[in-house]
């Protein structure tokens, strides 16, 4: 009954231009990442306000909800796991189902807004301090999204000065076809920077003749321009 009423709200709250604009967005064309996809047109602020009338949802709603058709569903159920997540805090039995539903149902978890609002505060609050082989294991999938959520939940390692496991993930993911995982790497690798420069510096200095050229982009946006210049002409 509960997904039955989100997800009548979420439709009523629906504007076709921005669902237009979204499908365009998102690249949902053949052949695409985001190849089918339907959009209802909701913009997150909306989502996020939504939330906070269902706090008192289940595991199981947000299930059914991520097995929604449409796009913006989908994100509210992954930003409903991240609140169930949190108010859990207490309870590891919780989240540890919580993370067990997040990552047997990662075929639902389908492009990089849904990934990247969700992984690093679930997988990566989880793994934080627990062994992290299930995110090693996911950065050779043949799923991109299941890559991207893997360098993603990395992001909360991180923010806690912890750097190993997403160096070793970018190095895995070196060598990735996808723009996409460029994409998600670089900025990780920027973000360790942020933290602690000269770790940044001594990863790229052993790899970033072999980075496709979006990933060292975003791993040295934030060096000095003379800096960005020297990588970007391999003068280091």
């Amino acid at each position: 009954m509960l997904v039955e009423q989100i997800t009548t709200q979420l439709l009523n709250a629906g504007n076709p231009e921005i669902a237009q604009h979204s499908q365009r967005f998102f690249k949902t064309a053949k052949g695409e990442y985001g190849e089918g996809d339907k959009f209802i047109g909701i913009r997150i602020p909306i989502l996020r306000q939504t939330l906070k009338a269902y706090k008192h949802a289940t595991i199981e709603d947000a299930l059914a909800l991520l097995k929604s058709e449409y796009h913006e569903i989908r994100l509210f159920a992954v930003l409903l796991f991240v609140e169930l997540f949190e108010q859990s805090k207490k309870d590891q039995a919780q989240q540890a189902e919580i993370v067990k539903a997040y990552l047997a149902n990662t075929q639902y978890i389908n492009n990089w807004d849904i990934v990247d609002s969700s992984a690093h505060k679930i997988l990566g609050k989880y793994y934080l301090n627990r062994n992290k082989s299930t995110l090693h294991q996911l950065a050779l999938s043949n799923n991109l999204w299941e890559r991207r959520i893997a360098m993603m939940s990395t992001y909360t390692f991180i923010k806690n000065h912890q750097f190993e496991d997403a160096l070793l993930l970018a190095i895995t993911l070196l060598n990735d076809k996808h723009d996409l995982i460029h994409k998600i790497v670089g900025w990780m690798l920027r973000e360790i920077g942020n933290k602690d420069k000269q770790v940044a510096e001594s990863f790229l200095q052993k790899h970033y003749q072999n980075m496709p050229r979006t990933m060292l982009r975003y791993a040295i946006e934030k060096f000095t321009k003379t800096e960005r210049t020297a990588y970007l002409k391999g003068q280091i």
